[in-house]
């Protein structure tokens, strides 16, 4: 009898498919997105796959776990049937959150190497630097932007060597790597083009119309 896990990734793996194998050029990144935020799910689905990657989402950590196999029900799909190749998640969502969900795929054996992505619209330093010592690849102020995720989208297809060497220099000078939360407020309008494929309805409704954001934390090489 099916698990209700292996229900939820057959229902889910019939539009995007299985990718199996290492990212190569020429083969698309399979993105599992967590948010519990309606319109947060569809602005990064929709950036997802106008990047072209393949994209499953879904509305909480549990469902991620059970998407993943990691909600302690027996499964018969291994990680091998099931290539996910990026994670990104919310970090407030009720139940479950993205630091937890985190937490939890760092644990695995199976996962651990997954690159995990942590969105969030609060540029909170503690929290931030919490994530990153867990293992997140990086922290993302939402919105997400289109040049967010063609910038993660490009270290994952770097492969290996390009995320260590990320992780090297994150670890040698984090403080260094966050912009002052002094910083003047920058202003994101639901009117901005990274909207303009939602409904007016989603529009009028986004979470971001009258939201103040401090400058997007960015990783800075050294010389």
């Amino acid at each position: 009898m099916a698990t209700a896990g292996e229900i939820l990734r057959r229902s889910l793996t019939e539009e995007v498919g299985f990718s199996k194998g290492s990212v190569s050029g020429s083969e698309e990144l399979h993105v599992l997105a967590v948010d519990d935020s309606f319109v947060d799910r569809k602005v990064i689905e929709r950036l997802l796959k106008i990047s072209s990657c393949k994209v499953t989402v879904v509305e909480s950590g549990s469902r991620a776990l059970q998407y993943l196999g990691l909600d302690g029900e027996k499964s018969s799909v291994g990680f091998n049937d099931l290539k996910i190749n990026l994670i990104m998640t919310d970090y407030s969502m009720p139940g479950m959150t993205g630091y937890e969900l985190l937490k939890k795929i760092k644990e695995s054996s199976a996962f651990r190497e997954i690159p995990v992505v942590i969105m969030s619209s609060e540029n909170i330093l503690a929290r931030i630097d919490r994530c990153l010592e867990e293992g997140a690849e990086e922290y993302i102020l939402k919105p997400v932007k289109l040049s967010d995720v063609k910038r993660i989208k490009d270290v994952i297809m770097g492969g290996d060597g390009e995320q260590k060497k990320r992780r090297s220099v994150r670890k040698r000078g984090r403080e260094d790597c966050f912009y002052s939360l002094s910083q003047p407020q920058l202003v994101q309008s639901s009117s901005s083009p990274a909207f303009d494929f939602l409904p007016s309805e989603l529009q009028s409704s986004s979470p971001f119309s009258t939201l103040s954001l401090s400058k997007r934390p960015k990783l800075q090489t050294r010389d």
